[in-house]
């Protein structure tokens, strides 16, 4: 064998061989060497040789598949940047008023909300009717006056629970698939939430963590109690998960939400047992009991319940519990793999939305009256990458603006609340990069021993077991996740320290619109 710094002297001393001819004819030699050796140290070698040439081939990636257009619409932009820092500028001065003045002036900007949604209640308006704008305008003031006056946050929820209500009511009338309703929708209530959030991390930890309508929507189903909510079965969980990916699915949307799980009630009527039906990217659709679903990283949960005045509920008013009872002998009696491409209308494998919309769908009833929809040519690419085939489908944060369902409660707490809001920056600046051509990079060196763990992956769920890389994902993918992943929990960490200097040099919370501002820098 030739001692150390032999072959880059003989390449120095070529003269007029190419460095090519040279690494040839030393390989020759090698080979010779390596056949006139004695034969373990042949073996040996030819045992390397061999698997070098496998990890060459497994680095090689498959082929992306071809990117798929989207929806075709246009996503939505608030695009409103001087009013989000006209109520910053409110905040300030607000914070500046005396107790009294503080107090004065909520009263005020609460009176002027009451009157606004007075001047709705009972009516049928169109979407674009002006009384929405000035019942928009009148409560994101509020919410400024609120975020100094915690004393009065049960007012302050009061009011904007008559909002969301008076929201979805008026939205009952609307077509579904109309571009004014659904902005519209999402303006009151979106925007509604995102008040009621930037309110409630002013006076964090002071504000309640569970969110409750003052009349709770009927139900006949079985019921049982969870966490102080009274719960039916039928009834359905949206949530957020802390991962990274979580956020990604609950922002990529032509209508940037909050949730990223859907997950379907089902209570026994005997026993009280409450059942969680729901599809996991790990393992597929599953049953879980209520504690174990809880005890899973959620940032929040919300509960929706179909309106009892509905047609189909009038006919049947246990609709809901057959639907829970249709998705609960499903999943056990076969296994439902996890659906990457999001085509709702095959139930052959089926993501979380799915579950619930087609046990409904089994009962002739069909949720997501509008679909949701994926337009952004940067974020489109994504998602072709990840395994996503259908960007007219069926989005957790969609369901909320779905007329037939009626809010029940919602769980916050502030750590949960900062997380969220901080995973969404973060998110929303790098779709920002994204649709400057940013692509979704991964490790390729790591590609041979992913691929290899994957197969491990793939006897393991032949044998109904479930390994680190998902069903249905490629190593490649996987790889992807891991990376995507890895960047944004180093952009959180410069996120959390950027948002914690703001907040000791201007003495507040950093709005979502500086929060979104420091994650621009944060990712960089």
């Amino acid at each position: 064998m030739p001692k150390p710094g032999t072959v880059s002297k003989r390449f120095l001393q070529t003269g007029s061989q190419s460095n090519e001819a040279c690494a040839v004819a030393w390989g020759w030699r090698m080979l010779a060497r390596m056949f006139s050796a004695p034969r373990s140290r042949r073996q040996l070698v030819i045992a390397i040789l061999g698997l070098v040439g496998i990890y060459a081939l497994l680095l090689i990636p498959e082929a992306e598949p071809p990117v798929i257009s989207g929806a075709g619409k246009q996503p939505f932009i608030w695009a409103r940047d001087q009013l989000w820092q006209d109520l910053e500028k409110q905040l300030r001065e607000a914070r500046q008023l005396s107790p009294p003045g503080r107090v004065a002036g909520f009263e005020a900007k609460l009176e002027r909300v009451h009157r606004a949604l007075d001047h709705i209640a009972g009516t049928n308006l169109p979407p674009t009717a002006v009384a929405f704008d000035e019942v928009e305008a009148a409560f994101f003031q509020c919410a400024v006056l609120a975020a100094v006056n915690p004393k009065r946050n049960n007012d302050f929820m009061l009011a904007a629970g008559r909002l969301a209500d008076l929201a979805r009511r008026q939205s009952e009338s609307w077509p579904p698939d109309s571009v004014e309703a659904r902005q519209r929708s999402y303006r009151l209530l979106f925007g509604r939430r995102a008040a009621v959030e930037e309110v409630m991390l002013q006076l964090a930890p002071a504000f309640n963590p569970l969110e409750l309508v003052p009349t709770n929507e009927p139900s006949a189903a079985p019921f049982a109690e969870v966490e102080g909510v009274r719960i039916h079965s039928g009834d359905i969980f949206v949530s957020r998960g802390g991962a990274s990916t979580s956020a990604l699915i609950a922002r990529g949307n032509d209508y940037p939400g909050n949730f990223s799980h859907v997950a379907l009630i089902h209570v026994d009527e005997q026993t009280q047992k409450i059942s969680v039906i729901e599809s996991h990217i790990e393992s597929g659709v599953c049953v879980r009991p209520i504690e174990e679903y809880l005890a899973d990283t959620k940032l929040r949960i919300m509960v929706l319940r179909l309106r009892e005045d509905l047609p189909a509920m009038q006919t049947n008013p246990l609709l809901p519990h057959h639907a829970a009872a249709v998705a609960l002998s499903n999943s056990l009696a076969r296994h439902i793999p996890y659906d990457f491409t999001m085509d709702y209308a095959d139930p052959a494998n089926q993501f979380c939305s799915e579950v619930v919309s087609s046990a409904y769908q089994s009962q002739g009833l069909t949720l997501w009256s509008a679909l949701s929809q994926v337009s952004a040519p940067g974020l489109t690419r994504w998602l072709t990458i990840l395994g996503v085939r259908n960007f007219e489908s069926q989005q957790p944060s969609d369901l909320e603006y779905d007329p037939q369902l009626r809010f029940v409660a919602e769980w916050r707490n502030p750590e949960a609340l900062a997380q969220d809001r901080m995973d969404n920056a973060i998110i929303d600046a790098r779709l920002e990069v994204a649709e400057r051509g940013a692509k979704l990079e991964f490790n390729r060196w790591l590609l041979p021993p992913m691929r290899v763990l994957k197969a491990g992956c793939w006897v393991l769920n032949q044998l109904g077991a479930t390994g680190p890389i998902p069903e249905g994902m490629s190593a490649t993918t996987a790889l992807r996740v891991e990376e995507f992943k890895k960047r944004h929990a180093v952009a959180r960490e410069r996120l959390k320290q950027a948002a914690a200097e703001f907040q000791k040099a201007k003495g507040y919370a950093p709005p979502y619109w500086e929060l979104l501002q420091l994650a621009r820098e944060a990712i960089q």
